[in-house]
């Protein structure tokens, strides 16, 4: 029952309810910054039983002015809204107070914000769980959801597959995974018909609603799923897993935030961090899984993330070889694509795609 606790937990805090995580004997109510009112921040106050803090990621705190590598806490003697506000959310904000080590519940409901996608800070309660008022808040345990995600991907099974003949690629095959990332479905999609006993070629492809599907300027994303689709037709195969992994693991709504952001100057990992995003939220193992039940363990990757290579490794597939998949450079994404170089170390010769564009390319 573990992973239903949480999948519920995880429901209540996306639709702004506060909810209940245990440890042995203490207990916190903790509750998302998304959505809390007046009403909720009375009887949370109401509830505690020590001073309720505010929890915030490391990203986030070097943004209000601090050198951290951890996440940190800020004690809140009164559930100030507007400080809140302030201090998670605002530009330009900076530290108001001390900021204390975090202890083990704090960790777990960062944790719980981020497998919700939700802003990752987060309101901490503690209360006394033999309180009969809080008899009705979803209950979950601290280990349940800090093992969550990797006893997810343990998890996966295939739900459903058909036949979907695409444009240039005839002969491919939809196979949905239920599980792997929250309550999310994953899809693999098998182009033509790649030999398994063979090194097989497979992208790991998180899914760009605007990139994708609206054929947006500001990433290659678009550009990548098509090319590498086109490119297994006419090779032989592969298999391209497309991953409900929206904006780096932030989901669609944080990257709409960072995109705003992104228009007033930013770059695309700061604006992340203002948020309190880290470079990449992404986990990759049940990619990994996804092919074993497929029964692919030699990889041909088309990636330029190196990330994507080392999980690939560490979930015990066979990397055989490695591709480059590079888009069009457009006005918009050029700087984009250089920062994905420079700061994350992806495989991309960007003074190649400068000249592209330049030439009119």
């Amino acid at each position: 029952m573990s992973l239903t606790s949480v999948e519920r937990a995880v429901s209540e805090f996306r639709a702004a309810r506060p909810v209940l995580v245990l440890c042995r004997d203490t207990a916190v109510l903790v509750a998302g910054v998304e959505g809390l009112e007046a009403p909720l921040a009375a009887a949370l106050s109401h509830a505690a039983i020590a001073t309720p803090r505010l929890v915030l990621p490391a990203a986030r705190l070097r943004r209000l002015g601090l050198e951290r590598t951890t996440p940190g806490s800020v004690a809140l003697p009164t559930i100030d809204l507007k400080r809140i506000e302030q201090l998670a959310l605002q530009i330009e904000a900076k530290v108001d107070a001390p900021v204390a080590p975090v202890v083990p519940l704090d960790e777990t409901a960062l944790e719980l914000a981020r497998i919700a996608l939700t802003v990752p800070a987060v309101l901490v309660v503690p209360v006394n769980p033999a309180d009969p008022a809080l008899g009705f808040i979803e209950r979950v345990q601290a280990v349940d959801v800090a093992s969550f995600r990797s006893q997810a991907a343990k998890h996966l099974r295939i739900v459903g597959r058909a036949p979907v003949p695409l444009e240039g690629a005839p002969e491919t095959e939809f196979v949905v995974f239920r599980g792997g990332e929250g309550l999310r479905d994953q899809v693999a999609i098998m182009i033509g018909k790649p030999d398994v006993s063979a090194p097989v070629p497979v992208r790991l492809h998180s899914a760009c609603l605007t990139g994708d599907l609206f054929g947006s300027l500001k990433c290659d994303c678009g550009d990548q799923l098509r090319d590498t689709v086109e490119w297994m037709a006419k090779n032989g195969g592969g298999i391209l897993l497309y991953l409900d992994q929206e904006g780096r693991g932030n989901g669609i709504a944080n990257k709409m935030r960072a995109y705003k952001l992104q228009s007033q100057g930013w770059d695309t990992y700061d604006a992340d961090e203002v948020l309190g995003f880290d470079l990449d939220q992404r986990r990759f193992d049940f990619a990994a899984e996804m092919l074993k039940q497929l029964g692919i363990t030699n990889v041909d990757i088309m990636t330029n993330n190196p990330v994507k290579i080392a999980a690939m490794r560490e979930a015990g597939l066979h990397v055989v070889s490695e591709r480059r998949v590079i888009g069009r450079p457009t006005r918009e994404n050029v700087r984009y694509l250089a920062s994905k170089r420079e700061r994350a170390g992806h495989f991309i010769d960007t003074d190649a795609l400068v000249a592209r564009l330049t030439a009119g390319e």
